[in-house]
């Protein structure tokens, strides 16, 4: 009798023990699960996936790409930019002409980078943003 107890305690103690185990190792488990997928494009990635971007309306406003691209140095002087509604500063820059701002706005001139930095955005869009810039300068 005393051995059949000892069987089922024995028994007991290693479901036990085991049982232990597995908890730990889910534990572990939890602690150390990726916390994100990478999804490349084409492969099919599940709801998760992000959004496809919406097509644009249209060539943004002379107003609206100031404030995405350009306010960076142009509302802050950064990198010797001149300020937007600083008549001092833009005086001899609007003597030059429009074309000669166009052209620096669109390929580059002194420390700002070909189109303020904004690769993807169109001609038409930095023109807009010129002239913006220079009608709140005047």
């Amino acid at each position: 009798m005393k051995r059949v107890l000892a069987a089922v305690l024995l028994g007991f103690g290693l479901t036990a023990g085991a049982v232990a185990v597995a908890s730990v190792e889910d534990e572990i488990r939890a602690r150390i699960q990726p916390v994100g997928e990478v999804c490349l494009q084409g492969e099919e990635c599940g709801e998760a996936a992000a959004p496809a971007q919406a097509a644009s309306a249209g060539p943004r406003s002379g107003s609206e790409v100031f404030n995405a691209v350009c306010s960076a140095c142009h509302a802050t002087g950064a990198a010797g930019a001149p300020v937007v509604g600083n008549h001092d500063a833009w005086a001899p820059r609007i003597e030059k002409g429009m074309e000669t701002l166009i052209d620096h706005a669109l390929h580059g001139f002194n420390a700002m980078p070909a189109k303020g930095g904004c690769a993807s955005c169109p001609d038409e869009e930095i023109k807009s943003a010129v002239e913006h810039m220079v009608s709140q300068s005047k």
